[in-house]
């Protein structure tokens, strides 16, 4: 089960927009993340990868927690809102579920939730 303050770290490192630093940090060596009902991505290096691919698509990108991250025994739920800038200026939100298993206070596997949609208006 993650300490509270171990889940306050990570979330600190999100909200500061250090995102392959909360995956270096957190995440073990063979985290899964998966998107929606997506197949998994697995592996931390897998993991920084994409996020790098992610945060090069967008000019900026903010993470706001909406509320406490819940935590349940090794079960952690987060509301997110995330705002994708593109270069040309356009500003795209997603409101996510982050359910998250943990292994002690490191990270095994993440689901996102969240409406595709979103990202397209």
């Amino acid at each position: 089960m993650p300490s509270r303050d171990v889940v306050e770290a990570f979330a600190k490192r999100l909200e500061t927009g250090d995102f392959i630093g909360a995956i270096e940090q957190f995440y073990t060596p063979e985290a899964a993340t998966y998107e929606n009902n997506a197949a998994p991505t697995v592996g931390r290096d897998k993991l920084v990868a994409k996020e790098r691919g992610a945060l090069a698509a967008s000019r900026e990108v903010k993470a706001v927690r909406i509320g406490p991250s819940l935590i349940e025994g090794d079960h952690v739920a987060t509301r997110w809102t995330f705002s994708f800038t593109t270069a040309e200026g356009i500003i795209r939100t997603l409101d996510e579920i982050a359910w998250q298993t943990w292994r002690g206070d490191e990270l095994v596997e993440e689901r996102f939730y969240y409406d595709p949609k979103q990202l397209g208006r």
